[in-house]
This record gives C-alpha cells, structure tokens and sequence, in this order.
C-alpha cells in the first residue's frame, strides 16, 4: 500500500518513513511544496501524511488545489500549528484526520489505519441512516428527502454519525474528528452543533445516549 510523506524534517522523515516501512507500507517522500503537490497530484496513492509548514508552497494551499483538482485521496494532516482554527481551517479545506506535532509514530500509524478502513467504507458514495442520505460526491446530507442547510463541520458530524449507524461516539471523539480539538471547547462545540441539527431536522433525528454520548440509529432499527 503506497503512501506519500510530505515532510521538509528531514529527521522526522526518516524515522516516520521506518516506522511506516516496518507496518508494510511502502512510502514516497517528498520535502518541497511545489514536489508534493504535483506527486500527489499524479500518483497513485491510498493516503497522503501532509505537513503544512512545507517550503515553497504550503501544505494548506496544496491541500486546497488537490481537492479543488478532484483528488479524493484520504490525508492526515501533520503540523506543529497549535491553534485549533487552522485544524478547522485544514478540515475545510479537505483534510481526513489532524495531528499536531510532536506526536508518537504509533499514534500516526493507528490514525493512518483508521483513516484507511473509514477510506474503505466509503467506496460507495451514497449512505444511509436513520432517515439521513449522505451522498459524498455532491457533499450533500438529506433528511425525510428534505435537503440539509449544514455548515462544513456540520456536513462532517453528520457524515461521521451516518457512516456508521448504532455505534455511539463520545463528544470528545466527535470534537476531534470533526474539529481537530478534543478539549472542553470541543466538547461544547459539539453539543451545540448537535442541537442545531435537530433544529434543521428533528429533535430525535440524533440519539443521545446520556453519559456516552451520540448515535444514529440504523436503517433497520
């Protein structure tokens, strides 16, 4: 399975580079903006690691152009920015999962594999739950057959929930998944967005399971 490094730490590429090896992948490395953009642009790859502090041009900027261009590939962005805005920032723009620097290669490898099985499942482009359709293509969300005015981090929640029903994520793993913070900021955010879902929808349309957290029930519940 080929994945495509983007990283100007030479150090930290290197040993990501190993520990990504050691699973089995076979990884591509590239240190440049204007290189990593264009690779990614033509090659075929089932992920894409993207820092953003990439010289030449930046790793946000590449990011927008690819999903601009029609490149559907899965990306974990990795950066040392701290703020939590700039995740939001690389979650509209098209990013699939976040970590900040330093972090542990474990934890990339197990984001990166998770990344890859939600990748997995979303082969098809159309999905359904609990009165929701979620077509990927259009980026669009319909309830009852009555089209959703979401917000991009709305249209991410949602798309989280349906693309797999009965399972109940905690508010926290919602947050960090959807926002790129798993604060109680985060956690707030959340509750919140949820609320202004069931406004555009239905108050039961999002189960809460209390000291758990949220759900949608499947279609055959």
């Amino acid at each position: 399975m080929r994945i495509l490094l983007a990283e100007d730490d030479q150090t930290i590429a290197d040993h990501t580079r190993g520990k990504l090896e050691m699973e089995g992948f076979v990884v591509e490395h590239r240190a440049t903006g204007p290189d990593v953009w264009a690779e990614g642009e033509t090659g075929d790859y089932a992920a894409i690691i993207l820092d953003l502090g990439l010289p030449g041009m930046d790793g946000l900027s590449i990011l927008k152009r690819w999903r601009a261009s029609g490149v559907e590939t899965p990306i974990l962005v990795l950066t040392a920015r701290g703020s939590w805005m700039e995740r939001v920032d690389g979650f509209d723009a098209g990013a699939d999962d976040y970590l900040p620097k330093p972090f542990r290669s474990e934890e990339l490898i197990a984001r990166l594999k998770a990344l890859l099985r939600r990748a997995g499942g979303r082969a098809k482009t159309r999905a359904s739950a609990g009165g929701f359709v979620l077509d990927e293509v259009a980026r669009r969300i319909t309830y009852d057959d009555r089209p959703i005015d979401l917000t991009p981090l709305e249209f991410r929640l949602l798309a989280l929930l349906i693309a797999e029903p009965d399972r109940v994520f905690d508010p926290l793993e919602i947050a960090r998944q959807v926002q790129g913070r798993d604060d109680d900021a985060g956690k707030n955010a959340v509750e919140a967005m949820i609320a202004r879902i069931r406004r555009k929808t239905h108050a039961t349309a999002i189960e809460t399971r209390r000291g758990f957290g949220y759900t949608i029930a499947g279609e055959g519940a």
